[in-house]
């Protein structure tokens, strides 16, 4: 290059724009983070639950008597069922939404979600849809494969999806919040055993609030789990043993307040940030 030539002047780079929201960002923390991650190991994520609660339901209705009535019109499986599949959606999405920020914490992973152009409320939409859609794709299959050999009448379809989107996205939020706040798998361990099992086994899964002795009630009514299972059996059955709205603003409400806590936690980044 000669010595009278002009230096080619670079041209300053521009900011990159995302709007409001991060829609390209989001989507590859939701899919490729939450989704396909948990896509990929099928056969435990998926067929475990799948095949656990197929035995389950198998042996609990031949053991009891599948055709014995809880109602009128409503047999010992048709009742047993939609609780099974409500329960496992949501113990799905709780273990999916913990076991993805654990590994993310522990192979440290996390920093770069944190360092992405991701708002901490981008970063929470992502994890929760993305293990509420974990939930809801078990709970499918399960309800498919029910819905085979078990008269499903399916009263409101539309309540069904409602009540299964909640459930899976309040124990989403459960799940991420465990997950930030465990530094060891003990941690997750713990909060599964003393938290999410007693609530399914306190949710009216397999027995009637109507069986419930005098002054125990409470148990079940402030389990958000049972309200969950409560208004899915409806949907799908017809039988409610409480206000399907009631249940359905406890959800809302907690999920919300969840929300924000997880939020919080991610603005802050408690147990997060190096």
């Amino acid at each position: 290059m000669s010595l009278g030539a002009t230096k080619e002047v670079s041209k300053p780079r521009t900011i990159r724009q995302y709007g409001a929201i991060n829609w390209r960002g989001l989507w590859a923390l939701y899919s490729r983070k939450a989704v396909l991650r948990f896509l990929r190991y099928g056969l435990e994520s998926i067929a475990g639950p799948v095949a656990s609660s197929c035995i389950f339901v198998l042996v609990f209705v031949l053991a009891l008597d599948g055709g014995t009535a809880m109602s009128p019109d409503l047999t010992l499986a048709q009742f047993v069922v939609p609780g099974i599949v409500m329960f496992t959606l949501a113990h799905v999405a709780f273990d999916s939404a913990a076991v993805m920020i654990i590994h993310d914490k522990q192979d440290g992973v996390i920093q770069d979600v944190l360092m992405a152009p991701l708002t901490p409320l981008e970063i929470v939409i992502g994890y929760s849809l993305g293990a509420a859609t974990n939930g809801l794709l078990t709970g499918g299959i399960l309800l498919v494969i029910f819905s085979v050999f078990i008269d499903l009448p399916f009263i409101n379809p539309l309540m069904a999806i409602g009540f299964a989107l909640g459930g899976t996205l309040l124990f989403a939020m459960v799940g991420m919040i465990v997950g930030i706040w465990s530094e060891r798998w003990d941690h997750f361990s713990a909060a599964e055993t003393f938290l999410v099992m007693p609530l399914g086994l306190l949710s009216g899964t397999f027995f009637s609030l109507e069986r419930v002795p005098g002054g125990f009630e409470w148990l079940l009514l402030g389990n958000p789990m049972f309200h969950a299972i409560n208004g899915f059996r409806a949907a799908v059955t017809g039988h409610s043993d409480a206000s399907i709205w009631s249940g359905a603003l406890l959800i809302t409400g907690l999920t919300v307040i969840l929300a924000l806590t997880t939020w919080r936690l991610f603005a802050v980044g408690y147990r997060i940030k190096a």
